[in-house]
């Protein structure tokens, strides 16, 4: 299976969480102690389990998301 590396930009994240409720994998959450400058606790990455499916950044509203297919 692919290999993937998810990359935010906490300065577009507003911290809508549709990232976090459609990756298959569980890869991403909210940050519970980063605020960004705008105020809001961005997404994080919080497992290496990402199978470069991109959902996260189609999902993504703010285009604040990469996924890099690796291996």
């Amino acid at each position: 299976m692919a290999k993937g590396k998810v990359s935010i930009n906490e300065f577009y994240c507003k911290g809508c969480e549709l990232c976090v409720s459609v990756c298959p994998k569980n890869v991403l959450k909210l940050s519970e102690t980063k605020i960004n400058e705008a105020g809001y606790n961005p997404a994080e990455v919080v497992s290496d389990d990402c199978i470069a499916c991109t959902s996260c950044a189609k999902m993504c509203p703010e285009v604040a998301i990469t996924v890099e297919k690796i291996g």
